[in-house]
């Protein structure tokens, strides 16, 4: 298995699993990626989902081996079929994901971390936009958020230049939400998702789509698109559970929907 699933209470954790190569991605671990996202969003019990790396690394990227291989896939088809499909479906899944950075990612591995809602990393985790290292340009929708995210010289300075950004420095930068000490990474992470999970996960999925609309409108359409999803979220079991939880003075039970 390239991809280690488990659910627990409501939180789905995908694990990259290629440990001996630093979890960098072959064929079979994007396709097997790609399932699991797919499994996690049909699934009614997942209300959160976290993805992180086995053994010392999050993700390494591409494996190399593979794409130098003549009778591996072309890079056109890698971009296309392996990765793209992947940030697509982090980005369009209406549910609370969390990138758990417990090492280095690099490449690829570091643009899907940057694609997920959330980022975590252990303060000994790095970023590195290896790319221009050999000769590519960032790909996995890295020129999409990480200049929305730091800025466009600072994005396209680490692209350049593939310099390793540490994750304390890249909360700093705000690339990522939180740097965690490595002793408290895994259950803080896992006291994390269960919050989440826990939370009003509709209206997070609902929230999470005005996001990726709010990068292409004006103002008057964003306004238009809280509206309409105002209005949706307002019918919502969540919602109504809120308020009578609130006028009742009790903590409430959210199902997500």
């Amino acid at each position: 298995m390239e991809i280690l699933v488990s659910l627990n209470n409501g939180v789905c954790e995908l694990r990259l699993n290629r440990p001996a190569v630093f979890n960098s991605f072959n064929q079979a671990m994007a396709f097997e990626l790609q399932k699991a996202l797919d499994d996690a969003e049909l699934n009614d019990e997942v209300r959160a989902i976290i993805i992180t790396g086995e053994g010392k690394a999050f993700c390494a990227g591409q494996d190399l081996a593979e794409a130098m291989d003549p009778e591996g896939p072309e890079l056109k088809a890698i971009v296309r079929d392996h990765y793209n499909p992947i940030i697509e479906r982090i980005r369009a899944i209406e549910k609370p994901i969390i990138a758990a950075v417990n090492g280095v990612a690099a490449g690829a591995g570091a643009n899907i971390a940057l694609a997920c809602d959330i980022t975590i990393a252990k303060k000994s985790a790095s970023f590195i936009q290896a790319f221009s290292k050999i000769g590519l340009i960032p790909d996995s929708g890295g020129t999409f958020f990480l200049p929305r995210i730091i800025g466009m010289q600072k994005a396209l300075a680490l692209m350049m230049t593939g310099d390793k950004v540490s994750a304390e420095d890249a909360e700093k930068m705000n690339m990522i939400y939180k740097a965690v000490d490595d002793e408290n990474f895994e259950q803080e992470v896992k006291d994390f998702a269960m919050k989440i999970a826990k939370m009003p996960t509709k209206g997070f999925g609902l929230t999470k789509r005005a996001l990726n609309l709010s990068l292409n409108n004006s103002l008057t359409e964003q306004l238009e698109v809280e509206e309409k999803l105002q209005t949706e979220a307002g019918q919502t079991y969540d919602f109504q559970e809120g308020v009578n939880a609130f006028l009742e003075k009790r903590q409430p039970e959210f199902k997500g929907m």
